[in-house]
């Protein structure tokens, strides 16, 4: 067992959730699902819990009602090797999203991700700070990231 797991309040879309997620992420699925009780804040029978597994992180989505809401203040970095990952991702997590600056972007349910291609850490990182100051401007202008465009940024300088 994980000694963290992320744990997400949902209001009614806990299940809904992990079956997208799971659906997104290779090497991913449900673990296990509670209902509430009659003792229990939700309708009895529903689905109070569901935990899951992406790509070997559990997570537990709750259905717990309309009392709190996702914000950007929490996000998810999905750290991606190529371009093709990048574009895979940020179709089918923006699928009934929105799109943000710099990667981000938040999904159908109103969580924050960040879908980052790993070779910007290594561009961003450059000890040359004028071939970093380029890499980041470009990267300010997009929404997704893109690889090629970063690139060419980091070459300019």
């Amino acid at each position: 067992m994980q000694k963290i797991t992320p744990f997400l309040w949902f209001d009614n879309q806990a299940e809904q959730a992990a079956h997208f997620y799971t659906s997104i992420f290779k090497n991913s699925k449900i673990t296990s699902v509670s209902h509430y009780s009659e003792a229990g804040m939700g309708e009895p029978g529903t689905v109070m819990t569901i935990s899951f597994n992406l790509n070997g992180l559990e997570f537990t989505a709750l259905n717990g009602g309309p009392l709190f809401k996702f914000n950007e203040s929490i996000s998810f970095v999905v750290n991606c090797d190529s371009q093709a990952e990048v574009d895979e991702l940020w179709e089918k997590l923006t699928a009934g999203g929105e799109a943000g600056q710099c990667g981000w972007l938040k999904d159908q349910f109103g969580v924050s991700w960040q879908v980052v291609p790993v070779e910007l850490f290594r561009l961003i990182n450059d000890p040359d700070p004028v071939k970093a100051q380029r890499v980041t401007e470009a990267m300010l202008k997009m929404g997704k990231l893109e690889l090629d465009i970063l690139r060419q940024a980091y070459q300019l300088a």
